[in-house]
């Protein structure tokens, strides 16, 4: 029994990669195959880095698209879920089933550009080069390019969002982020957890940096979320990340000296 768990450990460490890239998408046939190219162009050694699509639940060609693509970029790992379940959930799902030391997580409707993210991953190396408990790197959008009132919104829910969580986030909804992947997997889930992630790392005593980034116009497709309605969870789950926050405690812990034990 020890031998097949040694063995079950081995394969998994060699399995590890550096890095995960996490790509969520719904009806985003249109936006697939230009994104995976950018994302192959950010990080071209397949040998260290896989990037992972999360189809939910798509009604559209995307699928068959990232069959295809599949074909060229040996390092495209697909995900379906069989019903819609969400942009939380479908990052849960290829968190979870990331090989990657670090994840990078961005948007699949091609907003966000693929080129920031080996900046965002440097800095993280570097600051956990210099002793820093960093836990992610998050991107601030600058220059977005949506509408007003969608812009309007988010100054709104980035205010609350800082104000009752204290943190220093401007841009809590940027889709780019470079997190380490022990940190992220053992996050607690919830619905719009991807909202709340400099308080929810925060909360597990890791720092967190922020750099500015790109962000492009939607040039095809539709998005899946309206803004009224993701402002109106999002208030009800503000309260309870904060809830959450102020329930979490972190002891100081001492790993215990065995007898006979000198250090």
């Amino acid at each position: 029994m020890t031998q097949q768990t040694d063995t079950k450990n081995t394969r998994h460490q060699d399995d590890t990669l550096e890095i995960s890239v996490v790509v969520p998408v719904c009806d985003e046939e249109g936006n697939v195959r230009p994104l995976i190219e950018e994302i192959a162009t950010a990080f071209p050694d397949t040998s260290k880095v896989e990037i992972i699509y999360i189809d939910d639940g798509s009604r559209d060609n995307t699928p068959q698209v990232l069959k295809d693509c599949q074909a060229k970029h040996k390092n495209l790992r697909v995900l379906t879920h069989r019903q819609r379940s969400g942009q939380s959930r479908a990052i849960r799902s290829g968190v979870l089933a990331a090989r990657g030391q670090l994840i990078c997580v961005l948007d699949g409707d091609g907003q966000n550009n693929p080129a920031d993210l080996p900046r965002l991953v440097a800095q993280f190396n570097a600051a956990a080069a210099a002793g820093e408990t960093i836990g992610m790197v998050m991107g601030e959008r600058e220059k977005r390019q949506d509408t007003g009132f969608r812009r309007f919104i988010s100054r709104v829910a980035n205010a609350c969002n800082r104000a009752l969580l204290n943190h220093t986030a401007k841009d809590v909804g940027c889709g780019l982020k470079v997190v380490s992947g022990p940190v992220f997997k053992q996050l607690p889930y919830f619905d719009h957890m991807h909202r709340f992630m400099p308080a929810l790392i925060g909360r597990e005593g890791f720092t967190v940096r922020y750099d500015r980034v790109n962000h492009r116009a939607r040039d095809r497709g539709q998005s899946k979320y309206g803004t009224l309605e993701r402002a109106m969870a999002g208030i009800i789950d503000l309260f309870g990340v904060y809830w959450l926050v102020k329930r979490s405690k972190r002891p100081d812990v001492q790993e215990e000296v065995p007898h006979g034990v000198d250090r």
